[in-house]
């Protein structure tokens, strides 16, 4: 039975008190022993641990290296195509940026636009062995805004899925292009010819970076790119394996697009862990819960919104027999969903908080969701964090305060230019938040969705809780529209739950009788579904005003 370390409460105290040193001490101690951390390793491999380290930084391409050290027989990657496991996924990926090496010139970048497969994972590791940095690319990108990101992060390979061989011809990027998921036959090159070419020990003169790119929800993706130091592996890392209750060589099927930031980390979690990571190339409900008892996956990564699909699921009879974690991320858990979740697939769900210019930063255990179903848990060990009001002090328990966080990750600002608020080394998320009496943290909305009607502040969050808990709605969303009385007014869009039949008098109603009357949209619409991104964040702008 794996412990639960009893995290720092926020605010962060600077000086850890015995108990909590304690705490540490016995938690450190457990996850060593359940976790399968210290696996071991012969002699000779352990004496090339230290040179992989030297060769590559702290890079996604060590921890594959470390793995196949590690693990040579284990799997490391299940999808469509099959197994491969971690030894011929470290041959692959060395013979591909010994061919790539060649095609990269100083300070270019790798760009990676595919789904979820073998060849994303491949094209990561290959690219980060080289020194430049690696770009993860949204596969919605039209051609337009690809070729503007490519030119921004100046990518001077591209590795991309055949489907996206039309974006990329009216994108008017004119560098290399190397194709990764194919089917039937390829035209030009392919990841399976360059694993091919006979590798060559490589020597770097830089650690390469991972650029992630925001989600472009409130404007134009920008690249954020991090470098992984120690502050980032105990609060990234450690402090994550503290709360979650990850084990070395459990399957972790990850759900979510790799290139998104949840996805990401649980790419360079399962190398790290040396855990076979089980992929699927496209999200459908149905598989994923055949694909969970086929494979014995102990570790289910998804978005909300997938959690919400899997529940509605008909072919949903049980819970998995393996399943014991299920980590939510990417965007905001609506109470009523965890409490869904924990009900139908019992105490196994973890709600983790971060972004991608900070990081993971906290994340919410079982006890902490059933005992507060909005929370986003506690910060993670290693993790800094300030709510801070207007006049740039912290706000007490139960008063909302922009976030402001320091999770261990070197980011100075974005590949394009600007960058973020700093106070005291500490990041401003651009979340506003507030703490309960037991220290737990909320996200109430972004500080630039907070609407101001006839004088009065409103969250659209707390309204969307409060739809999402109607037993006829699926899911809503709310924000504010022009209002030539108010300001503002609140409009929600509404999508009824399968067969059920609502009014807007009701819905209104059912507000009403929850919340202040301000806070009750004048304008709902009933439509069938909302427009979102990959990661299932809704994508306000596009909602509608008629």
């Amino acid at each position: 039975m794996f412990a639960q370390f009893r995290p720092f409460a926020l605010p962060f105290t600077e000086e850890p008190t015995l108990r909590e040193a304690l705490d540490l001490v016995v938690g450190t101690a457990r996850l060593v022993r359940d976790s399968g951390l210290l696996h071991p390793v012969g002699p000779r491999n352990l004496a090339r641990l230290p040179l992989q380290a030297a060769r590559f930084g702290a890079t996604p391409a060590l921890a594959g290296a470390a793995a196949a050290l590690r693990f040579p027989a284990r799997i490391a990657v299940v999808d469509d195509r099959g197994a491969i496991t971690f030894g011929e996924l470290e041959e692959r990926s060395a013979a591909q940026a010994t061919a790539l090496r060649d095609l990269l010139e100083p300070g270019a970048s790798v760009g990676v636009l595919c789904r979820n497969h073998r060849g994303f994972v491949e094209a990561v590791l290959a690219g980060s062995r080289l020194g430049h940095d690696v770009v993860l690319l949204n596969t919605d990108f039209s051609g337009p805004q690809l070729g503007r990101v490519l030119a921004a992060e100046r990518v001077g390979v591209l590795v991309h899925d055949a489907e996206f061989t039309d974006a990329v011809a009216t994108s008017g990027y004119t560098g290399a292009t190397i194709t990764a998921w194919h089917e039937g036959p390829a035209s030009g090159t392919t990841l399976d010819d360059l694993a091919e070419t006979p590798a060559e020990p490589l020597v770097t003169e830089r650690t390469g970076r991972i650029v992630l790119l925001t989600s472009g929800t409130t404007g134009p993706p920008k690249g954020a790119a991090h470098k992984i130091g120690a502050a980032a592996l105990l609060s990234q890392g450690f402090g994550h394996l503290l709360r979650v209750p990850l084990r070395s060589g459990e399957p972790i099927l990850v759900a979510p697009p790799l290139f998104h930031g949840l996805g990401f980390t649980y790419l360079t979690v399962a190398l790290a862990l040396g855990s076979p990571l089980v992929l699927r190339r496209r999200f459908d409900p149905a598989d994923v819960l055949k694909t969970l008892d086929r494979r014995g996956v102990g570790v289910l990564v998804a978005v909300p919104l997938m959690l919400q699909r899997l529940l509605d699921a008909p072919q949903r009879r049980r819970r998995p027999a393996a399943l014991r974690v299920v980590l939510s991320g990417g965007a905001a858990l609506h109470p009523s969903l965890a409490r869904r979740f924990l009900n139908a697939f019992g105490d196994v769900l973890y709600n983790a908080y971060g972004a991608s210019e900070t990081g993971w930063a906290a994340i919410a255990t079982p006890a902490d969701l059933r005992a507060a179903p909005g929370t986003v848990g506690r910060p993670t060990l290693g993790v800094r964090a300030r709510l801070l009001g207007p006049d740039g002090h912290e706000v007490p328990p139960g008063e909302i305060g922009t976030l402001y966080l320091n999770a261990g990750l070197d980011f100075h600002g974005y590949t394009g230019g600007g960058g973020k608020d700093h106070v005291d080394g500490l990041v401003s998320t651009g979340d506003l938040g507030h703490l309960d009496a037991e220290g737990r943290l909320f996200i109430d909305g972004r500080a630039d969705d907070m609407i101001v009607s006839g004088g009065e502040n409103v969250f659209p969050g707390e309204v969307e809780d409060v739809l999402e808990a109607h037993p006829g709605v699926a899911e809503a969303a709310v924000r504010g529209v022009p209002d030539e009385e108010f300001g503002q007014r609140l409009a929600a869009w509404v999508v009824p739950a399968p067969g059920v039949s609502l009014t807007v008098e009701e819905i209104k109603g059912y507000v009403k009788a929850e919340l202040a009357r301000y806070k009750v949209p004048r304008d709902v619409r009933l439509v069938t579904e909302l427009p979102r991104t990959t990661t299932g964040k809704v994508r306000h702008g596009a909602l509608s005003d008629g």
